[in-house]
C-alpha cells in the first residue's frame, strides 16, 4: 500500500502505522509504503489514522525515463482496466507529488497532459468528465489516482482513500492563517456552522475561526485577553471578552453548539483542563480542537487520544484525529459530544 501525508511528516507517518502493527517499508518525502496487519488486510473504514491525507490499497507501480514513456504506460494501464465500464458522471483523475522535490511538479504536469492528450484521443467523452482534484468526501474513491515520488516513478490506482486533508481558500478579510484550518476542519466533521447557531472560541485572537463562524450567520463568543484583527474586529457577530479561556464557565443551563480552540499550549494541559470539563460537563454539542504536539512524542500522544477509557472515547465516541493540510505540528479533532 502507498500512503501520502503532509510533506517532511513521512516519519511520523511510518511511526504510527507502525505501532498499529503495519509492515513499514519504503518512504520518501510525502509518501510511505506499508502493509497492514493480516486481520486488517480488508482496511480502510477501521484504521482512524491520523497522518495519512490519504492511501491506495494495491497501486501499480510505473517506470519510464522519459514524459512520452509514463503518459503512455499510465494511459494504457487506465484504459485497460476501464475496459467494459461505463462512465456516466465526473471522476477524479488527480496526479501529485512531493512538493519539496525540485522542478517535479513541471514534470508531473507534462505527464499529465501527455496523459489526458492520449485518454481524449482515445476516449473523448471519458476525458470531458475527468476532475483534476480529489474528492471533498472522506473514504473509497475510484477515478486515477497517480502520486510521483521521483522524476522516473510513480504509483497510480482506480480505487483509492481520502482521509480528510484538502487545500482550502483563503479570505482576504480573515484575520489569520488559522482561518485555514477551521474551513478544512468543517470537511473532516461533515458540517460547519450556521445561521443562529452559538459558538464559543476560547483563545480566539486573532480571531480567525471566530470570523470563520461569523460570516457564516453563528453567534460568537470570543474569549482571549488578546486583540481581534482584520474581519474580526468589530463584528456584529462577534462578541469578545477579554478572559482567561481556562477560567471561563457558561451559564448555569448554558450550551453552546460548537466548542472552538486553537491554544498554542501543552497539548495534554488543553486536553485535562480545558477540554475535558467542556466534554465531561456537555457544555457544547460539538467542537473543533487543534492540539500541538510539538513538544511531546506525536505517536505516543495518538495512542493517549485514542485509549479505549480515554477522554474521547467516552464523551465523544467518534471522535476524528487528523494531521490535516494546513496542520503544521497540531492535530485537529472534531467530534460531537455523547448525549
Amino acid at each position: 500500500m502507498l500512503f501520502t501525508c503532509q510533506a517532511g511528516f513521512q516519519e511520523l507517518l511510518a511511526g504510527e502505522l507502525a505501532a498499529r502493527g503495519f509492515a513499514v517499508g519504503e518512504q520518501g518525502g510525502d509518501w510511505v509504503r506499508a502493509e497492514p496487519p493480516p486481520a486488517q488486510a480488508g482496511g480502510g473504514p477501521g484504521w482512524d489514522l491520523a497522518f495519512p491525507h490519504g492511501w491506495m490499497p494495491a497501486p501499480q507501480e510505473f517506470l519510464g525515463e522519459s514524459v512520452n514513456a509514463l503518459a503512455q504506460g499510465l494511459a494504457d494501464a487506465f484504459l485497460g482496466q476501464l475496459r467494459g465500464e461505463r462512465v456516466e458522471g465526473p471522476w477524479p483523475c488527480v496526479f501529485t507529488f512531493p512538493a519539496e522535490v525540485v522542478g517535479l511538479g513541471r514534470r508531473v504536469s507534462a505527464v499529465e497532459k501527455a496523459f489526458t492528450e492520449r485518454l481524449r484521443a482515445r476516449l473523448s467523452r471519458v476525458a470531458r468528465l475527468a476532475e483534476p482534484d480529489l474528492p471533498r468526501s472522506l473514504g473509497v474513491q475510484r477515478g486515477w489516482r497517480v502520486h510521483f515520488v521521483d522524476f522516473r516513478r510513480a504509483f497510480a490506482a482506480r480505487e483509492f482513500w481520502t482521509n480528510g486533508a484538502h487545500r482550502m481558500a483563503d479570505d482576504e478579510r480573515a484575520p489569520s492563517r488559522s482561518y485555514l484550518k477551521i474551513e478544512e476542519a468543517y470537511l473532516l466533521a461533515g458540517r460547519e456552522p450556521v445561521a443562529g447557531e452559538t459558538v464559543v472560541d476560547l483563545g480566539a485572537a486573532p480571531g480567525g475561526w471566530s470570523f470563520s463562524a461569523a460570516k457564516r450567520g453563528a453567534r460568537v463568543l470570543a474569549l482571549d485577553n488578546g486583540p481581534l484583527k482584520s474581519g474580526a474586529l468589530g463584528h456584529p457577530q462577534i462578541e469578545h471578552r477579554r478572559e482567561d479561556a481556562f477560567a471561563f464557565r457558561p451559564a448555569a443551563g448554558e450550551v453552546f453548539d460548537w466548542l472552538f480552540c486553537d491554544l498554542v499550549e501543552d497539548p495534554h494541559h488543553v486536553l485535562t483542563n480545558l477540554v475535558g470539563p467542556w466534554l465531561v460537563n456537555r457544555w457544547c454539542r460539538r467542537f473543533v480542537v487543534n492540539l500541538k504536539f510539538g513538544r511531546v512524542d506525536p505517536v505516543a500522544f495518538l495512542g493517549e487520544l485514542r485509549l479505549p477509557d480515554g477522554l474521547l472515547a467516552k464523551h465523544a465516541p467518534g471522535a476524528r484525529i487528523r494531521h490535516l493540510f494546513h496542520d503544521r505540528e497540531e492535530f485537529t479533532v472534531v467530534g460531537e459530544v455523547a448525549p
